[in-house]
Parts: C-alpha cells; sequence; structure tokens
C-alpha cells in the first residue's frame, strides 16, 4: 500500500495529554486510534490492519480444535438476563450494562458477554448426546459502562472481543475441552508475539467452578499477580491462597482495658501501645445488598497485618445466601453510622460485638454474619476493639467458635507468604494485563434457562458449558507494552500492521523513484506486507514516522541507489546494513524467519 493514495498517517508529535500510559501514548501519537469521546475510539486503517492478523491467529488455532464462528446480536432482550438472575446486578447502581427500553416499552441491554443469548440458541437447536459436544465463537464488539475509562483500549466502553461457548454431555468432557481450550490459548498469545502467564483466577460475574486467566506482564497492568520462581503456582491476587507469617505472640500484656483516644487505625494503635499489627484482629464492617433487596450486615474479623479480599468475602457470601449479591459496601461514612446506627462505636468494634441484632427502625432489624479469617481464628490472645468509643480491649483465650463464625479464607495473599507449609518458596508479585480469560461454567446458564439434552438412556439432563474469551483490542495494546523503545512501537512481526516499510529519501530523484517502485512491486509480488511511504515530505519526518509507528523493518532508498544499494534495518534491534537489492528479498526472508521464531 501507498501512504499518499490508501494508507493516510496520522501520526503526532505532542503527546496528547489524555494518555497515562505508553501504550495509551504510542496508539494515539502514532495514528492508531482516534478518541471519539471517553472510552470510545475509532480504529483507523492501521489500527485495523493489526486487529485483522490478530484475529486471523485466533481463528486459525480456534478452528484447528474444532471451533465453530458465528455471529450473535449485540442487542440482548433483558428476559433472557433475568432468566439468569443477572440483569439486576449487571444494570442496577453500579452495574456495567448500556441498557435502554424500545418504542414499546421492552428492555434490552447492549451485550457486555453473550451466554445468555448462545445458552437460549443452544437450547433450540442441541436435543441430543450425540451433538455434543460443541464449540461457538465470535469476534465482535462488546459494550461496557465503564465507571472510569483509562488506559485506551485496557478499559473502554467499546471494545473487540472473541468470545466462545463450549456445551458438553459431562463434566468430565468440559474439563477436558477446557484443558484443551487453555493450550489453545496459550499457542494463539505465541503466535501474536506475547509472553504471557497462566494464572488462576477468580471467575467474577460469569460464575463457573473454576477459571484461568492469561496475563502480559507490564508495570501498566492494572491486575496484581502472585507467583513462585518455579512456576509451580501462580495466581491473579483475587484468587491466591498462601500462609501468612506467624503472628507475633502477645504475653504479658496485663491491662484489660486499653484507653486509645482517635486510635482508630492500626498503625495509630501499635504505634501509641508498642504492639506488633499481628497482634492485633481488625474487624470490618460490611452491608450486603441482595438481587431480592434485602440487605445483610456483616462482621468480617481478620488479623491487623492482613487485609481482606473483598472478592473473596462477595464469592464466599453469594454461596451462602439463595438470592444473587449485587453490593458489597465496607461501612466507613460516619454520616450512614449516626443516622442508622445511634452510638455505634466504629472505629473500635471487636468480635464479641455480633451478639445482638442491629435495631435501626421498624423496618431494620437484622443478624450479624460474621466471618473470620483463618489468620485471626488461629489467634486465641490478641487486641480488638472493646465496643465503645475510644476503647480497645485484650481479649483471652478468646475463640472464633463455628457455631458463631464462618471460618475462611478472606484474606490477600501477599508477595513474601510460602504457599504451603511443607515449602520454603516463597510468592513474588508482579503487575499484569488481563488478556484472556477461559472459565468452566458448569450447568449454571444452561439449568436457568432450561438448555437441556437427552442422555444415552434418554433421559433430559442440563448441558454442561464453558466460557472462553480474548481481549482482542487489548492484545494490541498489551503487545506495545511489551516491545516498544524511546522511539515508539516496536511490533511483533506476526500482528504487526505490516512487515516492511519502504522510505524514498528524495523521491524527486528519477534513479530513486525508479528503483523504490522496483523494490515495491518485487515485494508485493511476493505476498509481502508491504508500505511505501511515497509522501514528498524531508526524509527527516518520515524516518520517525516509520519508527514510532513501529513496523518490523525498514529499506531507505537514499544516494546509494545510483549503485542498487540501499539501506535494510530492524525496528526492534536497530541493526542497519547495506545491502544489494539483488540481495534484498533473501535477506527480508531470512531476518523475518529469525524474529518469528524469537518472538514464538
Amino acid at each position: 500500500m501507498r501512504v499518499t493514495t490508501s494508507f493516510p498517517l496520522g501520526t503526532l508529535r505532542d503527546t496528547p495529554s489524555e494518555a497515562e500510559i505508553i501504550s495509551h501514548q504510542l496508539l494515539l501519537k502514532g495514528g492508531y486510534i482516534r478518541r471519539v469521546n471517553s472510552g470510545i475510539y475509532a480504529y483507523m486503517p492501521i489500527m485495523f490492519r493489526v486487529i485483522e492478523k490478530i484475529s486471523a491467529i485466533i481463528d486459525q488455532e480456534l478452528n484447528s480444535i474444532g471451533c465453530t464462528k458465528l455471529l450473535l446480536p449485540q442487542l440482548h432482550p433483558a428476559d433472557l438476563w433475568k432468566k439468569s438472575k443477572r440483569w439486576e446486578g449487571y444494570t442496577a447502581g453500579e452495574g456495567i450494562m448500556f441498557h435502554l427500553k424500545d418504542r414499546q416499552g421492552k428492555e434490552f441491554g447492549l451485550g457486555p458477554t453473550h451466554e445468555e443469548v448462545i445458552t437460549s440458541i443452544a437450547s433450540e437447536i442441541i436435543n441430543s448426546y450425540k451433538q455434543l459436544p460443541q464449540c461457538f465463537y465470535q469476534i465482535q464488539t462488546k459494550f461496557r459502562d465503564e465507571i472510569r475509562p483509562r488506559f485506551g483500549l485496557m478499559r473502554s466502553r467499546e471494545f473487540i472481543m472473541k468470545d466462545g461457548y463450549s456445551f458438553h454431555s459431562s463434566q468430565k468432557d468440559l474439563a477436558s475441552f477446557y484443558e484443551k481450550m487453555g493450550q489453545a490459548y496459550a499457542n494463539i498469545f505465541q503466535n501474536c508475539g506475547l509472553h504471557t502467564v497462566g494464572v488462576e483466577a477468580d471467575s467474577g460475574a460469569i460464575g463457573g467452578a473454576s477459571s484461568k486467566e492469561f496475563m502480559v506482564t507490564a508495570n501498566a497492568g492494572e491486575d496484581t499477580i502472585l507467583f513462585t520462581e518455579s512456576g509451580s503456582y501462580a495466581a491473579n491476587i483475587e484468587k491466591a491462597f498462601s500462609i501468612p507469617s506467624q503472628a507475633i505472640p502477645l504475653n504479658n500484656y496485663s491491662s484489660e482495658l486499653l484507653d486509645t483516644p482517635n486510635q482508630k487505625t492500626i498503625e495509630d494503635i501499635c504505634k501509641k501501645n508498642n504492639l506488633d499489627p499481628s497482634q492485633i484482629v481488625k474487624v470490618v464492617i460490611f452491608i450486603g445488598k441482595f438481587e431480592d433487596k434485602t440487605e445483610v450486615p456483616i462482621i468480617a474479623c481478620i488479623r491487623g497485618d492482613q487485609h481482606i479480599n473483598e472478592v473473596k468475602l462477595f464469592n464466599l457470601l453469594n454461596k451462602k445466601y439463595a438470592s444473587n449479591l449485587i453490593q458489597l459496601k465496607i461501612l466507613e461514612d460516619n454520616t450512614i453510622i449516626k443516622k442508622n446506627l445511634v452510638n455505634f462505636p466504629l472505629g473500635f468494634i471487636g468480635p464479641d460485638i455480633g451478639n445482638k441484632t442491629i435495631k435501626i427502625d421498624s423496618n431494620w432489624n437484622k443478624k450479624w454474619f460474621k466471618i473470620a479469617d483463618q489468620s485471626a481464628s488461629n489467634l486465641s490472645t490478641f487486641i480488638s476493639g472493646g465496643n465503645q468509643v475510644n476503647t480497645h480491649k485484650v481479649f483471652r483465650e478468646f475463640s472464633f467458635t463455628e457455631k458463631d463464625y464462618l471460618i475462611a479464607d478472606i484474606r490477600n495473599a501477599k508477595k513474601g507468604d510460602k504457599i504451603n507449609i511443607n515449602s520454603d518458596e516463597k510468592l513474588k508479585e508482579a503487575k499484569g494485563i488481563e488478556i484472556g480469560h477461559i472459565f468452566q461454567l458448569g450447568q449454571k446458564y444452561s439449568e436457568k434457562l432450561n438448555a437441556n439434552f437427552s442422555d444415552k438412556d434418554g433421559k433430559l439432563q442440563n448441558l454442561w458449558m464453558g466460557c472462553y474469551g480474548i481481549g482482542v483490542t487489548r492484545i494490541a495494546q498489551a503487545a506495545i507494552e511489551q516491545n516498544h523503545d524511546e522511539n515508539g512501537i516496536c511490533w511483533p512481526i506476526q500482528i504487526a500492521p505490516f512487515q516492511i516499510i519502504i522510505i524514498p529519501t528524495n523521491l524527486k530523484d528519477p534513479i530513486q523513484k525508479e528503483l523504490t517502485e522496483e523494490i515495491y512491486e518485487d515485494l508485493k509480488n511476493n505476498k509481502i506486507d508491504v508500505l511505501l511511504d511515497d509522501r514528498d515530505d524531508r526524509a527527516g519526518v518520515k524516518f520517525k514516522d516509520a519508527d514510532l509507528i513501529g513496523i518490523p523493518f525498514q529499506i531507505i532508498i537514499g544516494r546509494d541507489s545510483i549503485n542498487k544499494e540501499v539501506e535494510f534495518s530492524s525496528r526492534a534491534t536497530k541493526t542497519k546494513i547495506k545491502i544489494s537489492t539483488n540481495k534484498l528479498l533473501e535477506k527480508f526472508i531470512s531476518e523475518s524467519k529469525v524474529m518469528y521464531n524469537k518472538n514464538s
């Protein structure tokens, strides 16, 4: 393609103020995307070529394991989501689904994901075990009403995603296909030139028994990954389990009550009373709001040097209650407390507060749901709130009995923790960008949407389901996070918009112009993806743009064209050689093979 006639470059010299991370900056400066509104971007021709190459890699790998491509509607009837009991959670409060009513007053949502739609279709077309297994996938625009869109394509309101859904006759068959899909994902990301880490993950609002995320490690990542050096364990912090360090025993502490004026934080209490955080039990109060409109007050106890993992807590509550949990809100606002709970000693609460119901008014008389993390339940003597303002208390031989408390893992694992008591391996920490996620959904959706089949004995059974997502536009931006330098992008050759760019320094020179056309046609005839920068512009401008947009190889045509020689350079390695044009094709093929093998 030629820049002047079919591929205009929209590069920028200044960094847009909205772009916080390098990949977002380079996408905007390189003319790959244009901002239309907050979290909404146009994919320019050069970006769309990257998207198409990523999509082709996905198609090839998924087709090889028997998946079938289709295209599902983006506009979803609310009735389907109400059947799965996800409508309220996705549309109420801080829900992420854009939703609307048509002229007849019927409710619809713009699809952030397609479990309901594909399960409904499967219920109509799959009748017998003889039709199983099946896996359908699509590559399509998704919509999510992000509270704070940021980082360009990393967290946008509209994005391109590959989502796939498999249907099986048994849990065993689902588990087998899940492993096969996991390997396909590893191949896809490798074939895109990315280095990824597969980690255990929380299933979130999608649900299911188990899931795995594929992460690109990068400082700009919004997720925290915990892993061992040996690779024996890796998990997202939302899911990670570890053994906390040993608590320092609380010995010979004579006082029963501690006067702790305005000492609400662990740091304040420790500093002014010569204590260690591991000697304290922190009590945090939450209110859980459920889909059936009920509200439940929650006491969560954890050791003072640890932090509550709200995702683990959220999932635990979801399992314990019949209705779906919509919101989990920590009580930190004194105005709420003063309005609803007279003289409630927020900041000075102990684990024994939950022996009575909370009565705010005639419409709100609730029993506490009490949870203790294992780090707290393993302590028998500790300091905690005295249940009156400005007071803490020494608890001696206190027991978090299973009668009163649910004992569960609700803490954040952290770097330096051991993964088990029999190993010296400690967790390390890194930031990651999630680009893929696979789930074993089980029968969650098939049961609610009545998607069943006849088994070998003629009995009706609910379909077993898997779900598999890849952020196509996220892959593109994550690739830039892993592949850039001070001058711009250094695309992996597998997904680069072009493999090579030709840069004539002076097209007014007839010798240069003739040689440029000769090389351009030769590369095209050999099926090489080539871009010709035929702009009537200064050579320095062309060089800067070429480095910025990051095409893997450059052919620079200058004064040596009279001798049929050009400069061949690699964008990533910055190596340059002078080469005869009759050896140019051979050199490109050789260098591109090296790059393919290195990236893969």
